[in-house]
């Protein structure tokens, strides 16, 4: 009889800029990473999660304690790498059960260089950060842990979310189709600020080949492809740095092409009408938060990643330079903004992700929605 024993991990420590301390092992690659500490409700999807450009320079803690069930496979990323800073888990699976898993998350992670911690008390922190605030983190594992006063101090000198210009970052730097499937019914030039691969997808499924453009795009650019209708996508980093896209939107106002915006592209959108945009305590990221449409009273599940809101008003048509506006969604579980529509234009957003991956499907709707207002202006 011959037994095999797996590897000790790594000690592990995860420091928070408030002073907090938490303890554990390393998961993934073994080093030093700093970012913005947030949490995800979640409790699927993780790869989806993990791939998505909008969690760019953020620690995704998992608030589920068991992560890594199903291992990882080819087909669900949303994008070509895994883009969280860091990533915080409770107790990582030990092996993988799913006929689609073709490697372990922690050899993902450690393949890509994505230092974890795992075997911390995740609900506890996530209880800290709903009550602090997301705020600076550094996750210290093997040579890298050093005496506590120097890791607080390294994590203390880490730049701010709040302020942060990331689109540039993460955006695509050359156009590309994704053709329609079928007849093609429509085109659409998508601006990326960070766009999931899911999203064209979505509309590819309608009859609409996407033209996405790098953030750097111009209104030449965008009107280049002769679009029946603008999209801007996700993406991460402060909204209020966002001066370019939000010039852009103003374009695309002005000459009355249908316009739909998810999650940044909200903020974007926010700002374009002349509303401000203002940071969350600890933000909405998860597949499972509830949202109204208020002009049928409909609640969706819904799956977020968002940190900033727009500040607009809640009751009744506000006026803008593009004509009247209204918050056309809203959180249930704090009243934030989570939607805007134009009542004298075509052009609509809303601030969670209707592409469901990962997540529920109440949403997918609004593609749709996006379609008619095309159908109507051409008409």
């Amino acid at each position: 009889m011959t037994t095999s024993t797996r590897p000790t991990p790594a000690p592990a420590v995860l420091v928070l800029e408030d002073g907090r301390f938490f303890r554990g092992c390393a998961y993934g690659a073994v080093g030093e990473t700093f970012g913005e500490a947030v949490f995800s409700t979640g409790m699927t999807g993780y790869q989806e999660t993990l791939t998505d450009p909008s969690y760019h320079r953020q620690v995704v803690v998992m608030t589920a304690p068991h992560v890594g069930n199903t291992g990882v496979n080819d087909e669900d990323p949303e994008s070509g790498r895994i883009w969280v800073a860091g990533y915080v888990v409770r107790d990582p699976a030990r092996v993988p059960s799913s006929w689609r898993s073709v490697r372990t998350l922690d050899e993902e992670l450690a393949g890509q260089g994505v230092v974890g911690i795992s075997g911390v008390d995740t609900r506890a922190l996530t209880r800290h950060l709903r009550e602090r605030g997301a705020m600076r983190v550094g996750i210290f594992s093997g040579e890298a842990v050093g005496a506590d006063a120097d890791l607080l101090a390294r994590v203390r000198a880490v730049p701010q979310m709040k302020g942060a210009d990331l689109c540039g970052e993460v955006a695509t730097t050359e156009s590309y189709v994704v053709p329609a499937q079928g007849e093609r019914r429509f085109t659409v030039a998508a601006v990326d600020l960070g766009i999931k691969g899911m999203t064209p997808q979505r509309m590819a499924e309608r009859g609409i080949e996407v033209h996405v453009l790098p953030a750097t795009a111009s209104v030449a650019d965008i009107y280049a492809v002769e679009p029946d209708g603008v999209f801007f996508s996700n993406g991460p980093g402060d909204p209020a740095t966002a001066d370019h896209p939000v010039s852009l939107v103003r374009g695309v106002l002005e000459r009355g092409t249908p316009l739909f915006g998810i999650c940044f592209g909200n903020q974007v959108l926010g700002r374009a009408l002349g509303f401000g945009t203002f940071k969350l305590k600890y933000g909405h990221r998860g597949i499972n938060q509830p949202v109204q449409d208020r002009a049928t009273g409909k609640v969706e599940i819904t799956a977020h990643n968002h940190g900033f809101a727009v500040d607009a008003p809640l009751e009744g048509p506000a006026p803008t330079p593009f004509g009247r506006a209204e918050v056309s969604h809203v959180c249930l579980n704090d009243q934030v903004v989570e939607g805007l529509r134009l009542l004298d234009r075509p052009a609509f957003s809303v601030q969670y992700h209707p592409e469901a991956a990962a997540g529920p499907h109440d949403a997918a709707y609004l593609f749709d929605r996006f379609v008619s207002l095309m159908e109507a202006q051409r008409a």
